[in-house]
């Protein structure tokens, strides 16, 4: 089945559209695309952008752990670089904290008809275009450290990926309903 839509571009691109839909449409139902829920996060008084990402790790480990057992998918990581994460974590946060959105919360934000997510969107269609200007200088001075091996946590142990996977999810869980209950309030 697998190499079946691997020959399906259209049927591929289709799909990811209908996902992308979804997905933004549960994060607009979720209250993500909201500036003001947002910022709540980043003080650290509303956790609903964290249960609703948590939530969705959660789904998404387990849909893509059933389907690699099923043989649907294959999974590909990608090479890891110290370097790459630390300069991408920066150009995010600076994005984050300029505007209150990342970039999935902006789009829905777009879509809600937010005008300060729309020149948010001109920001980043701006700064994509800086990034791929000076991308080959970085590339050559700053992402290339790579880190030693590229292993994922299953591979590092040694273990079966369910033996990560269960046990993340269950953590996961116990974050989520220790944080819908108390959070940072009863600390």
């Amino acid at each position: 089945m697998l190499t079946a839509l691997h020959g399906r571009r259209k049927l591929q691109l289709f799909l990811g559209l209908l996902a992308g839909i979804i997905f933004g449409f549960l994060l607009q139902k979720g209250g993500v695309t909201k500036y003001e829920v947002i910022i709540g996060q980043l003080l650290l008084v509303d956790f609903t952008v964290v249960r609703v990402m948590l939530s969705a790790v959660v789904v998404g480990m387990l849909g893509i752990h059933v389907m690699k057992s099923m043989n649907l998918v294959n999974l590909h990581p990608k090479p890891d670089s110290i370097s790459a994460g630390i300069t991408g974590g920066l150009i995010f946060g600076v994005g984050f904290a300029t505007m209150g959105y990342c970039p999935g919360t902006l789009v829905g934000a777009v879509g809600n008809g937010n005008l300060d997510a729309i020149a948010g969107g001109l920001g980043v269609i701006l700064g994509a275009g800086l990034f791929a200007s000076v991308y080959g200088r970085l590339q050559r001075n700053i992402l290339r450290i790579e880190q030693p091996k590229n292993l994922t946590l299953p591979e590092l142990f040694g273990v079966n990926r369910w033996a990560v996977v269960i046990p993340a999810m269950a953590l996961i869980v116990l974050l989520l309903w220790w944080l819908d209950g108390k959070g940072f309030r009863g600390l």
